[in-house]
């Protein structure tokens, strides 16, 4: 408790201070800090993922500064709850780092607030609105493209040659185990890959990306109603809408879980996909382009298969990415994924219906 009362302090003076862990992240220990009454969010950034952290933070004060602006010119009144605020070091940076070597940031705790993990179609709806707003806000702002604080996270052309690698060298030996999921992810190789195609034929532009579209990555007023604001902003940097719209129904409108091994319950959910299409092209119509909305349904294919792609290339390699709950945990998700992919596959003319209807 002492350790994390320097680091506090070394962001707010107090007296009285407070720290307990909050929540569960997967990439970084939050933790609940309360000084002299004051609610903030204290947060140990994972220097292993983020290798740039002063990079990082930058992004995020340059976007959030940028939406408290859009907030202001529309009259907003609670700003403060409506986009997170990073609190100053004493140093004047926007981080904290310890003499362990580990970084920290301070941030205010947006109060009655909530966030979910489960969705339905209202919700699914909410949530598409909010982030096509958060893209709308960020679509003006000026300057240099941000800081890609994972570079090429969402670049297919690089996962693929990522896994061909893993698949040359087989270094776990798994390789004849799933030789046929390796030729089924080759099959579809070259139409995954046109995104970045039209992109260097200058047909589909780079904009300001959430990059991780989960619904609990939204926060609601304490009723659960009204949207507060888009949080989780480490992984925000260039990328394409229809990459961001595609993280959304790969997680959000699945039937079944990520790693199900039930596979006959693994299906895209047409009602989520259409909620989701209303509310996102609701609030981003302003900005978006033909060629963009063109291709956002091939986006929930295109992230389901990378992830596909991701899981298995890891399998392959003996499990040294992911955390594993059994030795064959990611060819369960490999084949879950799959499975999402060949629904969507499916489905994928209603899907293109569904966003042309709502577009017109």
């Amino acid at each position: 408790m002492e350790k994390f009362k320097e680091i506090v302090k070394s962001f707010v003076s107090g007296n009285d201070i407070h720290v307990a862990p909050l929540g569960a992240g997967h990439i970084n220990d939050s933790y609940k800090a309360v000084v002299d009454g004051e609610e903030y969010v204290l947060q140990k950034i994972n220097h292993a993922i983020f290798k740039n952290v002063p990079e990082l933070q930058n992004n995020i004060v340059r976007v959030t500064t940028h939406i408290k602006s859009k907030l202001k010119e529309k009259g907003v009144t609670d700003i403060e709850r409506r986009v997170l605020n990073l609190v100053p070091a004493k140093d004047g940076k926007y981080y904290h780092l310890d003499a362990d070597g580990n970084y920290w940031r301070l941030m205010d705790f947006i109060k009655n607030s909530k966030s979910f993990d489960s969705i339905s179609p209202e919700l699914a709806e909410k949530t598409g609105a909010a982030f096509g707003e958060f893209q709308n806000m960020l679509a003006d702002m000026p300057g240099e493209p941000l800081y890609e604080t994972i570079p090429d996270f969402h670049n297919m052309e690089s996962r693929l040659a990522t896994f061909r690698e893993s698949v040359k060298n087989n270094q776990a030996g798994r390789l004849s185990e799933v030789r046929y999921l390796v030729d089924e992810i080759e099959k579809r190789a070259e139409e995954m890959c046109l995104p970045e195609k039209l992109h260097r034929e200058g047909k589909l532009p780079k904009r300001i990306n959430h990059c991780d579209t989960k619904v609990n990555n939204v926060l609601f007023d304490a009723a659960g109603k009204e949207v507060l604001c888009v949080v989780d902003l480490d992984t925000v940097m260039p990328g394409y809408v229809l990459s961001d719209f595609g993280d959304f129904m790969r997680t959000g409108a699945n039937n079944g879980k990520e790693d199900d091994t039930e596979l006959d319950n693994v299906s895209v959910n047409l009602a989520i996909f259409e909620a989701y299409t209303r509310g996102y092209l609701r609030t981003a119509r302003e900005f978006l382009t033909d060629s963009e909305v063109d291709n956002l349904a091939l986006g929930a294919k295109l992230l389901t298969y990378m992830q596909t792609v991701r899981f298995l290339t890891d399998y392959i390699d003996g499990d040294i990415y992911y955390k594993i709950k059994s030795p064959k945990h990611n060819l369960e998700r490999s084949l879950a994924q799959f499975k999402l992919l060949q629904s969507m596959e499916e489905n994928f003319t209603k899907m293109q219906e569904t966003v042309r209807n709502i577009w017109l």
